[in-house]
């Protein structure tokens, strides 16, 4: 016996599943918020060095006077059509020579037309501090890191309920914390702790969601929580756009953490957790009350001990590549998931490069989600898992290749063609994370399924940790080639990954593996149709069909 027989009498997607299955995407909105929150809270804008002995100088042009005194003391910038002024020099009159001497600038005015106050403009992160905006998200994506290795594996020991709620309540404290940051080592310290709190919970979310589904629904769950995801990403850009000061929109997306504290009342442990783990009294009683919230008639005694196929329940990392097929398919996971995550992030982060309103292309590069998650739900039990992940992936990758036309053979004349192309790119790299997510947690068996999307996730932060240095690398070379270098980056990877996704095994109506065993045995399993054909006394029928 083993937890998905169990749910071919309970009922794959019953009443129960879908209330506890809401509460757990509900999370997913605030970690859309926080994954990307960096982008604007560390947005560069329009700057330029401050008028020495100026006092009420600003970036705006105040008179003609100020516009005077502007151009004869802040020099040209030419390489850079979207920024007039150069950035860290002015010129200074020699008392000695009087000739204009090239100095570099302490204080800076910012463009204050479309933000307020970012905590770049706040903490001067600019010319020769200006790399700590990547290194500051850098540290956020390994703070994402050693959230997914720990809070996986926490949750495969003690159980993914209580490490929830430890993340929860971490979560908690620190958000609401980094809205009054006092400089930039605590924000840093305390972006670290937020990131690994939200996404420890978001992956703990993720799994219990899947574990509470049968085979033919979990294509379905398995991407809807990434909607959320991305109602996480409107909400910020709407209360980024209305608030435009970096600490209330901190505080604007950390005040809904509270309701999550209730999940302690809300969430029960995972049923299919407590099975492995042994605990069948703790698993009858969940799958009672969900068999009476179902309206199902179940036995009495719905577990029997003696029939319930048990693996070690201690495993390790290493059995991720245990075998030659582990191997193989692990690496290609894993290589899968960094180049998702580089394209993911990098083409967000590389999006106020390419013109136009940084909070409008924002916008756009979340509303682009919707259509992507739709269509890895309608397509995805159509063609497959592998398929699917080859086709989003090369896709997005030929469409960012595809902009070093446009850009450099366009100019601003075609930005509207390079905008579209790199959207493609969101698109792609969006639906290739749903499609990652349910690969990795079909692929590997209930005792390594936390730590292999753990594995995967944390892995995956290796395109975190690089996109954001990978969008900057136009900053290198000169000209228009500049705006196209990390989207031919960011392509290149993507359609590698892609093609290489097609030697994998295919995961499609398939038994969530319960043992390592399983797990290698992918090729040789037989393919289960869920699918009800007929319902005769609250039975329904299994057809099963050799591969």
């Amino acid at each position: 016996m083993k937890f998905d027989d169990v749910l071919l009498k309970l009922g794959e997607f019953g009443p129960y599943q879908k209330r506890l299955y809401f509460l757990l995407c509900i999370p997913a909105i605030s970690v859309g918020c926080y994954m990307l929150n960096l982008v604007i809270i560390l947005e560069t804008p329009n700057h330029r060095c401050k008028i020495p002995g100026y006092d009420n100088d600003t970036y705006a042009i105040q008179s003609p006077y100020h516009e005077a005194l502007v151009n004869q003391t802040i020099p040209l910038n030419p390489k850079d059509r979207r920024q007039p002024y150069e950035k860290c020099h002015y010129y200074r009159e020699s008392n000695q020579t009087g000739t204009m001497e090239w100095i570099k600038c302490t204080q800076w005015v910012y463009d204050r037309s479309i933000v307020r106050e970012t905590f770049t403009t706040k903490e001067d992160l600019v010319c020769d501090d200006a790399s700590w905006t990547s290194h500051i998200k850098l540290i956020f994506y390994i703070g994402v890191l050693v959230g997914d290795i720990g809070f996986g594996l926490i949750a495969d020991f003690i159980g993914r309920r209580k490490t929830l709620m430890a993340a929860v309540l971490l979560w908690n404290v620190s958000g609401f914390a980094l809205s009054w940051a006092p400089d930039t080592i605590s924000f840093i310290i305390l972006e670290f702790i937020v990131a690994a709190a939200q996404h420890g919970a978001f992956m703990v979310c993720n799994v219990m969601s899947l574990e509470l589904v049968g085979p033919n629904k979990r294509v379905l769950c398995g991407t809807l929580i990434h909607g959320f995801f991305t109602l996480g990403l409107l909400y910020q850009s709407g209360a980024a756009y209305v608030l435009k000061h970096w600490q209330w929109i901190d505080l604007a997306i950390a005040v809904p953490l509270v309701f999550y504290i209730a999940y302690y009342w809300l969430i029960p442990e995972s049923p299919r957790w407590l099975m492995s783990k042994g605990r069948y009294d703790e698993a009858e009683k969940i799958i009672q009350k969900a068999g009476k919230v179902n309206k199902v008639q179940l036995p009495e005694k719905m577990i029997n001990p003696s029939l319930v196929e048990r693996e070690q329940t201690q495993m390790k990392l290493w059995h991720l590549f245990s075998t030659k097929e582990m191997f193989i398919r692990t690496t290609i996971l894993l290589f899968n998931w960094i180049a998702v995550a580089l394209m993911y992030f990098g083409v967000t982060m590389h999006a106020g490069n390419i013109g136009g309103n940084f909070y409008f292309n924002f916008f756009l590069n979340g509303i682009v989600e919707f259509p992507a998650i739709l269509f890895v739900i309608l397509t995805m039990d159509r063609i497959g898992r592998k398929r699917l992940q080859c086709i989003v992936m090369v896709f997005g990758g030929i469409a960012t290749l595809l902009t070093i036309f446009s850009i450099l053979f366009g100019g601003d004349d075609f930005t509207w063609l390079t905008t579209t192309l790199s959207l493609f790119g969101k698109v792609g790299s969006t639906a290739a994370f749903s499609v990652i997510y349910v690969m990795t947690l079909e692929l590997y068996p209930t005792v390594l399924r936390n730590a292999a999307l753990g594995g995967g996730s944390c892995i995956g932060r290796v395109g975190s940790m690089l996109a954001p240095y990978v969008a900057a690398s136009g900053a290198m070379i000169d000209g228009d080639f500049s705006t196209a270098l990390p989207l031919v980056i960011f392509g290149f990877v993507s359609t590698t990954a892609g093609l290489l996704v097609l030697l994998v095994p295919e995961s499609q109506h398939r038994k969530l593996p319960e043992s390592v065993q399983d797990g290698i045995k992918f090729y040789e399993e037989e393919e289960v149709n869920y699918e009800s054909k007929e319902e005769e006394g609250g039975r329904s029928r299994i057809e099963t069909t050799r591969l």
